[in-house]
């Protein structure tokens, strides 16, 4: 298992991480032996927006013994009422819902505090100008969480939230598909046909900025929705009109700025296992980028994809990285301290480039390579 920082929060965390929807199954039964495949594999990180207490115990009662092999990340505002899930704003629930989950759980502490589920501005502002974001402050100031989240599908919304330097971590939705939507305070929008039935040509502007200042600003991203429940894995269900493989989902999540977790939806120790695969998948089994090449109706031409493709340079340049830093540096009145220093320690800098156009002429995406290397060159110096 490969682990990553989680933006500037101190915590390493796998790269493959899990979602609590197989904890729900066969009347929470599954969650010990998903758990237990968890902890072999070396998963160490797993999302917790259930507010069902049944779910709640059987992941405490899972949990014992082992309590410190696994950061949780939990969320606030996710309340049980009346037999069922609700998202409350009212800070009574919101602490009593809180403190049920701490109960349950049999824990302390939470290890990321999410703020859940902030899909409109006009709920952002409530939450900052309201008794929420206190109280979730105050937790942290007690230690009962250890650091603030806050899980959004909207990118308005999380780019406001980040921003504010409120939150530490961003939970957000991040798959091929969704990356071309512009930002709605409707998350059904995100799975809705209509959006898709004309051609969609690269990434909303809105979500690639926010990738790139969570990077910047040190908010690390967990990613929900990897596999667009489901829909990406068939050709018949894919918005993109062609399916795409586990792994091919799991390598676009983990190549965005910022990403350091994907949260494995497994419903099943299969579909778990499935996942963990990845981590001793080949190069040639993650390449997503002529897969995305092919879709019949999405194209990402003249959009760096960070895959590698244009590789090998004569000149020894890691373009993709490059790319990325130059990318990241370019929307900034001045260049961020922590890219140009990941930018100086790379082997070799745009400014070596000959202008040869063989990246060009392998990228599956048509990106202006030289043109990029010029710019960085004169964004970074020589």
């Amino acid at each position: 298992m490969q682990y990553r920082e989680l933006g500037n929060t101190g915590l390493l965390v796998s790269e493959i991480g899990m979602g609590c929807e197989g904890f729900v199954e066969d009347g929470c039964k599954n969650t010990k032996a998903l758990l237990d495949i968890a902890e072999e594999a070396g998963i160490n990180y797993f999302d917790l927006y259930a507010s069902n207490p049944e779910v709640r115990a059987s992941v405490g009662k899972g949990l014992q013994g082992r309590r410190e092999k696994f950061l949780i990340q939990a969320h606030v505002c996710s309340v049980w009422k009346n037999g069922q899930y609700l998202r409350s704003r009212e800070i009574e629930e919101v602490k009593a819902g809180f403190e049920e989950l701490r109960s349950l759980l049999r824990t302390d502490y939470i290890d990321v505090g999410m703020i859940h589920y902030v899909d409109s501005m006009k709920d952002w502002e409530n939450i900052v100008n309201g008794p929420v974001l206190p109280y979730v402050r105050e937790l942290k100031r007690s230690g009962a969480i250890h650091h603030i989240g806050l899980s959004s599908h909207n990118p308005e919304v999380a780019l406001a939230a980040v921003k504010s330097g409120q939150i530490e971590v961003l939970m957000f939705s991040v798959n091929p598909c969704y990356d071309l939507q512009p930002a709605n305070e409707d998350v059904d929008e995100l799975w809705n046909d209509a959006n898709y039935e004309k051609p969609l040509v690269n990434m909303d502007p809105q979500r690639k900025e926010l990738y790139e200042t969570c990077q910047r600003l040190g908010v690390g991203i967990t990613v929900m929705k990897a596999f667009g429940g489901g829909d990406l894995l068939d050709a018949s269900m894919s918005p993109a009109g062609k399916a795409l493989t586990v792994n091919q989902c799991l390598h676009y999540a983990l190549t965005r700025p910022a990403v350091a977790t994907v949260l494995s939806g497994a419903h099943s120790a299969e579909e778990l296992k499935s996942s963990l695969r990845y981590e001793e998948a080949r190069e040639e089994e993650k390449d997503y980028a002529l897969a995305f090449a092919s879709f019949p109706n999405i194209s990402w031409r003249g959009h760096c994809m960070y895959c590698s493709h244009c590789a090998p340079c004569p000149q020894q340049i890691d373009v993709a990285s490059v790319t990325r830093f130059f990318n990241l540096a370019k929307a900034q009145k001045e260049i961020p301290e922590t890219v140009r220093e990941h930018y100086e320690v790379l082997s070799h800098h745009a400014g070596e480039c000959i202008q040869c156009g063989a990246c060009e002429t392998r990228c599956p995406f048509e990106v202006p390579i030289r043109e990029n290397m010029k710019a960085a060159e004169a964004l970074f110096g020589k």
